[in-house]
């Protein structure tokens, strides 16, 4: 049965370009979308990116530009880096567009209408690189904690959002909505930040211009991160003539990173319930990826040695193929948890994987399909041995992706290329003569083969379309619903099969000889 999808990643800040730590987030979001397309569902995907406050002002300064054009020239990098990555996205939001204005604004004077927002002075520690104030306690003896920096003290006349009056509430969503922020442990921290109790937070400044205009009081802007949240009402018309927030507000999803679980998990929660509108459907929160245990994209001065962990997914493409890039930021690490991203890590999981695993299996199937079935592919037997493997796999992907887990799906996908060079291993169809028995062993190899490059396609969609034109497919395997391509039998046989270049030529490591 057909349903909706609406998927989103964090909107970039545009102070910097794109790094690979943006791309980790972008490329599991594009894959979870591509999954859901290829089940059948209707789905957005929205990315984008953030371009008001005083660090992206700072940005443009330092860069001799206004803030308008350092943001129109840094998110068109954004545009470009996924494009590149094949990220296939619905919608590119900037908030710096009068459909976010006007959505934002709506927004928050419903709260404001509804008495949940007053004017207060606010005074705490401030980090302009974060765009967020800490407590004396949560600062790192006067620093912030995340980029190492002198916090600056601050006081300032704003407008304040009754932040301590949803506490209660939200503890009670949290009880009746176990899901709403996974995994566990990062919905346990949510929980217990609600619980440790909630003060009221400032929403604007009164300090800067560059941001979304308050309508009630024209000496503030929104504070960036109240104007932020709001892209993805924004996305769906929330309060303009193409609304469309009861078609796709019930079925969203956010993935974030970690740093942001507070603004997503505690925060906007509470701003929907204010202007009397049902919370996000659901929250994933993914982890870091690191550099030498430091998260990547982050440039920080520690002991007045600057240390930048900035990598351009760009360059790594380029390196290692589109694909490739996407195969190791999703089977790598868990969505959910830190990892260890290294230069050293892609070309494992490339040779080891890729080249290995894959590869060898395609090319040695198509090789023997031109030795010894005249380059025409024969069928699969109904009852293959391979059938069981076939049909397990393909449960438990759907399963992980529904569960947004896009790395324990490709490990399935991998236990069925596993399965499937053992059977040919077992019966060495290359040694055999020609005729019923190797066509019987080729043709299920065949047919395991299509199964994988349609589980592959929305990891890696372009190999996963190579290994379709091998097979002598026409189109893609995302152009035919799950629920009608994905069952043992469908590849008929009778196709011209032509040998081809490796999919993945091995990479040799420093050391070793061709």
């Amino acid at each position: 049965m057909m349903g909706r999808f609406y998927i989103t990643t964090p909107i970039y800040y545009v102070n910097d370009a794109p790094h690979v730590g943006s791309a980790y987030t972008t490329v599991n979001a594009d894959a979870l979308a591509r999954w859901h397309r290829l089940n059948g569902d209707q789905v957005k995907f929205l990315t984008g990116t953030d371009e008001h406050g005083q660090k992206m002002a700072d940005a443009a300064a330092r860069n001799g530009l206004t803030p308008r054009e350092w943001t129109d020239q840094i998110s068109e990098r954004y545009r470009d880096a996924w494009r590149a990555l094949d990220v296939s996205y619905d919608d590119f939001i900037r908030t710096t567009e009068p459909r976010h204005y006007e959505t934002v604004q709506r927004f928050l004077t419903t709260i404001y209408d509804n008495g949940f927002i007053y004017k207060g002075t606010y005074e705490g520690l401030y980090c302009v690189s974060c765009e967020d104030y800490y407590t004396v306690e949560a600062s790192d003896e006067g620093q912030c904690p995340i980029h190492h920096r002198p916090l600056t003290a601050m006081q300032e006349e704003n407008w304040f959002f009754r932040l301590s009056a949803f506490e209660d509430r939200l503890v009670a969503y949290y009880d009746e909505h176990p899901l709403l922020v996974t995994p566990e442990t990062k919905r346990n921290e949510a929980l217990a930040f609600i619980k440790g109790g909630l003060r009221d937070i400032s929403i604007t400044r009164s300090s800067l211009t560059w941001g979304v205009p308050v309508p009630w009081d024209d000496r503030h802007v929104f504070y960036v991160w109240y104007d932020a949240l709001i892209n993805y009402l924004t996305a769906i018309g929330y309060g303009r003539d193409d609304d469309e927030v009861d078609q796709w507000w019930p079925y969203s999803h956010h993935l974030v990173g970690k740093e942001i679980l507070r603004f997503h998990c505690v925060w906007w929660p509470a701003m929907c319930m204010a202007a009397g509108l049902e919370p996000v459907h659901h929250v994933h929160v993914n982890g870091w990826l690191l550099i030498g245990g430091e998260k990547l994209g982050k440039t920080m001065a520690i002991s007045g040695v600057v240390k930048v962990t900035d990598i351009a997914p760009l360059e790594l493409a380029r390196e290692f193929g589109v694909d490739a890039l996407r195969y190791y930021l999703l089977r790598e690490t868990a969505l959910g948890n830190d990892g260890e991203f290294s230069h050293e890590g892609i070309v494992a999981r490339y040779n080891t994987d890729l080249a290995n695993a894959l590869g060898n299996l395609v090319s040695r199937v198509t090789a023997v399909v031109v030795s010894k079935c005249a380059g025409v592919s024969p069928p699969p037997r109904p009852e293959s041995p391979l059938r069981g493997d076939a049909e397990r796999a393909l449960l438990a992907m759907a399963d992980a992706w529904e569960r947004f887990a896009p790395q324990r799906a490709l490990e399935e996908c991998w236990q069925l290329i596993a399965s499937t060079n053992a059977y040919l291993e077992r019966f060495a169809p290359w040694k055999m003569e020609p005729g019923p028995e190797v066509e019987a062993v080729v043709g299920d190899a065949l047919e395991a083969i299509r199964l994988v490059a349609i589980s592959l396609w929305p990891a890696t969609p372009r190999v996963a379309d190579e290994i379709w034109r091998r097979l002598g497919l026409t189109g893609s395997p995302s152009d035919t619903p799950l629920v009608e391509s994905a069952r043992w039998g469908l590849y008929r046989g009778g196709y011209p099969i032509v040998k081809s270049d490796p999919l993945f030529p091995r990479i040799e490591r420093r050391g070793e000889s061709a």
